[in-house]
This record gives structure tokens, C-alpha cells and sequence, in this order.
């Protein structure tokens, strides 16, 4: 669990970490250098999930070893199995990390949302669905690590 107090928004007790793959924590199907240290260090306070269609079908072995659960979409409707996702884990406790158009709900579905621009850009919906933007994925997860930032850009 990660408890960040935020000045003018409350508290937020975290338990879960959902993550879009490809664009988040890859680039064209290949793990970001960096984010599989910081996935370990995470997974001690976080439960870890990883949503993805698998566009480059490496996801499993990408993620081999990761402390993380990864989850395979259907092709169509993903934004909304997403958001979804979110839901079943009680969205209250999540904080959700994106970049596509299909991540823009469970962004806004979760208690904290971050979008990531990364070199694949982010779409402009999931921007405008985040509570916090990150131009790096390790960014946004070293927040999580160092939540005193978060605090930080959130407060009023």
C-alpha cells in the first residue's frame, strides 16, 4: 500500500498499479530500459497489472519475471475493458498509467491517472483523462516511489 496525503485533495491509499504496455512500458513491443527495477521495487507496496492487445506479441516474454500480472485484451472494445479492470479491483485504490486513446478511461476510472508521452506520443483524450503527465514512464513511476513529488503537483 502507498498512502499519499495531498493538500486540497485528500488521501489516497494506493494498492494497485495498472499499466498499459505498449507506448507505457514499451517501445514497439520491447521493455523500456529502467522500468523493470522500478516495477520490483514498487511490487513490494503495489499490486502490479499489465493490460495490453499485445500488438507485437512479446508482452509475456518481456515481462518474464516482472512481479506483475499480465492480462491480454481482446481487440475491440479495450478502452472500455480497461476501465473495467479498474473497477473490479475497487478503482478507489488504483493508480492507472497510459498513453493511448484506449487508456482514457480507466484513467479517468482510477483514483490517480497518469498519462505518459513517451516517443510514442500520448493521445490527446488520455491527456485530458490524467491527473498528471509524465513525459517518461520511469517518471511516473519514481512519483510512486517518491510520492512527497506527487504530492507536490497535485496540491492546490
Amino acid at each position: 500500500m502507498i498512502e499519499i496525503r495531498i493538500e486540497g485533495w485528500g488521501k489516497a491509499s494506493l494498492a494497485d498499479l495498472v499499466l498499459d504496455f505498449n507506448g507505457t512500458l514499451a517501445r514497439d513491443g520491447r521493455l523500456i530500459a529502467g522500468t523493470r527495477s522500478r516495477l520490483r521495487r514498487l511490487a513490494r507496496h503495489l499490486r502490479i497489472h499489465v493490460l495490453t492487445a499485445d500488438t507485437f506479441g512479446r508482452a509475456a516474454l518481456e515481462l518474464d519475471g516482472c512481479p506483475c500480472r499480465l492480462e491480454i485484451l481482446a481487440p475491440r472494445n479495450q478502452d472500455r475493458a480497461k476501465a473495467r479492470y479498474v473497477r473490479s479491483l475497487g478503482a478507489e485504490r488504483v493508480v492507472a498509467v497510459g498513453n493511448g486513446r484506449n487508456d482514457r478511461r480507466m484513467l479517468r476510472a482510477a483514483a490517480l491517472g497518469f498519462a505518459v508521452l513517451g516517443a510514442e506520443g500520448a493521445a490527446a483524450d488520455s491527456l485530458r483523462a490524467a491527473d498528471a503527465v509524465f513525459i517518461d514512464v520511469r517518471d511516473a513511476l519514481d512519483a510512486l516511489l517518491r510520492p512527497l513529488r506527487l504530492a507536490a503537483t497535485l496540491r492546490t
